[in-house]
């Protein structure tokens, strides 16, 4: 299934996009996907459903983020080894573990908005990964049995703040704005192999990353299993899970957004975001 959130912003509604590109609407079953709902009896409950007998949204509405109430947004830094070359940085030999803030989250096509000062944001596009039953200390072996699926991440990051402004990379990464996922939440039955999808991401129509999940450092199971030893994951959480070579920090000289121009962003079989930039 790939699940979704659609209408204005505070106000989503929960459907699911069926074979055709068409919205659902599952008001009358779920009040939000997040949370229970996203359990394997939840999602079970979802998969017996009546597709046809769902009614069709009509027009174009928004879509908010993929994922409702998220209890947590656990980030992975540095899980490419040609990431951390362009980052000048040596390949970690654990997983990085840092925040994003959940007030950060958005929908997948709202505006990315630069905060006041900043001069160094940059775009990460990212394999999001949604837990759907609670972790804790898990087993490698057992740990995408506790994953409902997968999104679209583009982890914006203020440079400045994430490496110059002393502490933690947290301040960087958190900002308003500074977190797109979706489209949808494609769940983990129709992705067999969260280590073979293709990442990319534009911004103004010039192709600035381009890679595959299949050379990260750390997988999706290690990186759960890891993560479920540092904090209890809960259904609903979000694990975005690094990004490939090509960000704008990388490129010599570097190249950050100054406002104005557009991304876009995608993983195969995961959709593809589209966000402008702007200044606040």
């Amino acid at each position: 299934m790939k699940l979704l959130r659609y209408g204005p912003a505070g106000q989503e509604k929960p459907g699911l996009l069926d074979a055709e590109g068409r919205i659902r609407d599952l008001s009358a079953h779920i009040a939000d996907i997040s949370g229970e709902v996203l359990g394997p009896d939840g999602l079970a409950q979802l998969a017996a459903l009546d597709l046809d007998a769902l009614p069709i949204v009509s027009g174009q509405p928004r879509l908010g983020p993929c994922v409702g109430h998220v209890p947590k947004f656990v980030a992975i830094g540095l899980n490419y080894a040609d990431h951390a070359a362009e980052a000048g940085l040596p390949v970690p030999a654990e997983p990085v573990v840092f925040n994003k803030w959940t007030s950060c989250i958005i929908g997948p096509d709202d505006d990315v908005i630069i905060p006041p000062g900043a001069q160094k944001t940059d775009w990460e596009v990212e394999l999001g990964v949604v837990i759907g039953a609670r972790a804790s200390q898990v087993s490698e072996a057992m740990a995408l049995e506790h994953v409902a699926g997968y999104c679209v991440v583009n982890d914006v990051s203020e440079r400045e703040w994430q490496a110059e402004r002393g502490g933690t990379w947290d301040k960087g990464k958190g900002f308003d704005t500074f977190g797109p996922i979706g489209p949808w939440l494609v769940t983990r039955d129709e992705i067999p192999d969260p280590q073979a999808l293709d990442l990319w991401l534009e911004v103004d129509g010039v192709r600035r990353q381009h890679g595959s999940t299949a050379t990260m450092i750390f997988g999706v199971a290690e990186i759960v299993a890891y993560c479920s030893r540092l904090m209890t994951l809960m259904p609903g959480d979000v694990i975005t899970t690094g990004t490939p070579p090509g960000v704008g920090m990388g490129a010599k000289p570097p190249v950050f957004l100054r406002g104005g121009e557009v991304m876009r962003l995608g993983i195969s079989g995961l959709g593809e975001q589209s966000q402008r930039v702007r200044r606040s």
